[in-house]
């Protein structure tokens, strides 16, 4: 395998290993895409990436981090995205949407409005829910803890949203299961603290994740891929881990995910992370080997040469990019000619290259 390798997921081939990794860019209005979403997703698509993912889409009102979010809470937002899929779809590229609920770190404002700090209702925010009424960090709302038939509410709106992504011509669908988000606070042991059936042992734990993936998964055609991008580890002792990790991406891989997205962290704050160079591609590789599902490495991965050796050397089956594809949308079609690769230009650059 090499990073220019085709990869087929289901009835989807993708033209090469890259991926464009969710980016939350705080410029939705109502839930909508606009313009920008269009010229920054779409640039991507230009520049070679064979998977171009949206941001994380709320499929609830409550569920968005900031107000200015994405959704696919709403029918109509089902309009808004649809130019966006046809354009990228038109430039050779696989459009996903990355459906997600923020629980308990929703409610803040955009990063460049003060940091991104937790808004109060005057400021337009409102009271997040989650597994615990434990606030993610001092000054942070305190979340409403789910109650137990609510949850039937969290898995069907995560079912009507990938209805309304296949309406919009979405080829597949990420569940966002990471970073201290909703799946995740019920999924770690760090932010659960439930008596119920949702909370405890681990398979009280991610049984929320499990429900939702089942009901993703039948919403689905069987043809289109099912992705889920996991915090591999909570990087604290007594938090989520990587064996708990493996465990789940087995029964994942059962109920039909043909991929996961392997990050970390986000839980608490204030924990510190040895980040680095693909510091995180070892979990992607032990998920890779020992669940035996296709996974994607994510995390500071900047060079041809480094991509590269994480496909051949069977590390993960794809990779995907974030801040370095923010820097050069043009990023694959430098490592295709790093790498003596090619990647077919549209016809209107095509006199360039």
């Amino acid at each position: 395998m090499t990073l220019f390798s085709p990869l087929r997921l289901r009835e989807i081939e993708f033209r090469n290993r890259i991926g464009v990794s969710p980016m939350c860019q705080y410029s939705a209005k109502d839930g909508h895409p606009g313009a920008w979403h269009l010229v920054h997703l779409g640039s991507r698509a230009v520049g070679g990436a064979a998977l171009v993912m949206t941001e994380a889409s709320a499929v609830q009102e409550v569920g968005r981090i900031s107000p200015a979010d994405a959704g696919m809470y709403l029918d109509a937002h089902v309009d808004s995205w649809r130019p966006i899929v046809e354009f990228l779809r038109g430039q050779g590229a696989v459009p996903g949407m990355q459906l997600a609920h923020a629980g308990r770190k929703a409610s803040t404002a955009a990063p460049w409005f003060g940091g991104g700090g937790p808004l109060s209702k005057d400021q337009g925010g409102w009271t997040p829910v989650s597994s615990t009424d434990v606030p993610f960090d001092v000054g942070h709302p305190v979340p409403r803890a789910l109650a137990h038939g609510e949850l039937d509410q969290v898995a069907a709106d995560f079912q009507q949203a990938t209805r309304r992504a296949l309406a919009a011509g979405f080829q597949f669908v990420e569940i966002h299961a990471a970073h201290g988000y909703l799946l995740h606070q019920f999924y770690s042991p760090l932010s659960n603290d439930r008596k119920d059936d949702y909370g405890g042992s681990f398979e009280n734990r991610i049984r929320l994740l499990l429900r939702v993936t089942q009901v993703v998964r039948e919403t689905l055609p069987q043809t289109l891929p099912l992705l889920v991008r996991i915090s591999a580890t909570d990087w604290k002792e007594g938090g989520w881990d990587l064996q708990q990790s493996i465990e789940l991406c087995r029964r994942l891989k059962a109920l039909g995910v043909d991929l996961v997205d392997v990050s970390s962290g986000g839980i608490l704050p204030g924990i510190r992370i040895p980040t680095g160079p693909g510091y995180q591609v070892g979990f992607a590789e032990a998920i890779r080997r020992q669940a035996g599902v296709a996974t994607a490495a994510v995390g500071m991965i900047t060079d041809p040469v480094q991509a590269q050796a994480i496909i051949a050397n069977g590390q993960a089956d794809m990779v995907f990019l974030a801040r370095e594809m923010l820097r050069d949308p043009y990023w694959p079609r430098r490592a295709a000619a790093a790498l003596q690769a090619k990647i077919k230009p549209p016809l209107q650059y095509e006199r360039a290259w």
